[in-house]
């Protein structure tokens, strides 16, 4: 991705508001007149490019955000919905019918695997979960029903990595569409420059920042999205799950600024991380050399933006894990809340909170253990300072017996 920097496209887009201000004014009608009664029948037929119709359908402010999300992912367009889950569902749903299949990782945010395991066979669509860092578990697992293989760049919350070139390659072998969620991943990596047909995040999370709202996005070809926004057949048309253009406008703000926050995350999640690690916490964290996917993830990003804000320890019980957490939050280093890319460090037990839908003898088999933590690491000005408080909680409760250095 050497050619490829997705802040300089995003702070190249240039907008002008309705009355020449700098910030794109907001449409805040939920529909739209027409001069002719011919344009209206034009534009519900998919006709006339820059005409809406219905704010379910597309509205200003969201194609300006779907925009600035294309030109960051480097896709051709995209879509913007109400929540994360509101891009994920429609998405697999336009592409499979019943009879259908996927191959997804078997470590996912929690919502989605609820989806494709209980939710999809309902209409007849079924899904083999596979360990996606090995691919020829991948292509073994591929059927002639199999239409989509399904990833996230770096998997919630065990933090696995996904070789995205590679599992391309066998979704264009075998005719497949790969769908990768790049959440954890933003700037860092660009999955369609890797081979991805289509790219979702949860722009609830890093591309938002401020834990104020909701949202999702599709990033795909031309044809997917207007095939998703058709008014006849299209998922996101007619299940709804439509962005406030108040919350488009909100959201747009916040991305300018999406490449300082991402790399003051990930310079403090990697301290911590090698802190954690260096003090003798079993710690997850791609930017570590004891990371097994350490090399192909340092290939796959823009090391402008490092290895992400999000890391694991392992505190050895559920029990523990709580002490410590409801300890970091009375001493201000944080917030016991699930999500993350918010400001302040947010801490919580996937087990019992993300990844809670995953039955328990399932988060074993994948090494979700009890006294798991997964941390979303805050914008802190002195991580050094944070480092030793949250030491100092640690060492209180017995995480860590000795103190080893930095205290």
């Amino acid at each position: 991705m050497k050619d490829f920097n997705p802040a300089d496209k995003i702070q190249d887009l240039q907008y002008f508001g309705e009355f020449g201000g700098v910030n794109p004014s907001i449409s805040d009608s939920s529909t739209y007149t027409f001069l002719s009664a011919k344009t209206m029948f034009d534009t519900f037929e998919g006709n006339m490019e820059g005409c809406y119709l219905y704010s379910r359908h597309s509205s200003p402010s969201n194609l300006y955000l779907d925009q600035a999300l294309a030109a960051m992912e480097g896709t051709e367009t995209a879509n913007v919905s109400a929540s994360g889950m509101g891009a994920i569902t429609p998405t697999l749903l336009q592409l499979c019918g019943a009879g259908d299949h996927i191959v997804s990782s078997r470590t996912i945010y929690g919502g989605t695997y609820a989806f494709l395991k209980n939710f999809t066979p309902r209409f007849g669509i079924e899904t083999t979960f596979v360990d996606i860092t090995k691919l020829e578990i991948v292509e073994a697992a591929i059927t002639p029903k199999t239409k989509v293989l399904y990833c996230e760049t770096v998997s919630n919350p065990l933090l696995e990595v996904a070789d995205i070139a590679g599992l391309a390659k066998i979704a264009k072998k075998y005719n497949l569409k790969l769908v990768v969620d790049n959440t954890f991943s933003a700037l860092s990596v660009s999955p369609a420059k890797l081979g991805a047909d289509i790219v979702i995040h949860s722009l609830t999370k890093y591309i938002n920042g401020s834990s104020d709202t909701v949202g999702g996005v599709t990033c795909a070809s031309k044809e997917f999205i207007n095939a998703l926004k058709n008014v006849n057949s299209g998922a996101s048309m007619l299940l709804g799950p439509t962005m406030d253009s108040l919350r488009s406008a909100s959201v747009m703000k916040n991305l300018r600024t999406l490449h300082i926050r991402i790399k003051q995350h990930s310079h403090n999640a990697h301290f911590l991380a090698d802190q954690f690690e260096a003090d003798g916490l079993k710690t997850v964290y791609p930017g570590l050399k004891s990371h097994p996917s350490h090399e192909l993830y340092k290939k796959m990003i823009n090391p402008e933006y490092g290895f992400g804000g999000m890391l694991t320890i392992d505190v050895g019980t559920l029990a523990k894990a709580n002490e410590l957490m409801e300890l970091m939050q009375a001493r201000n280093l944080g917030y016991l809340a699930v999500s993350l890319g918010f400001y302040k460090t947010l801490f919580s037990a996937p087990g019992t909170s993300t990844s809670s839908e995953i039955p328990l003898e399932e988060q074993k088999e994948m090494g979700l253990t009890d006294g798991l933590i997964r941390f979303s690491i805050g914008l802190d000005n002195d991580i050094q300072r944070t480092y030793e408080m949250m030491k100092a909680c640690m060492v209180e409760l017995g995480v860590l017996k000795v103190m080893v250095h930095g205290v």
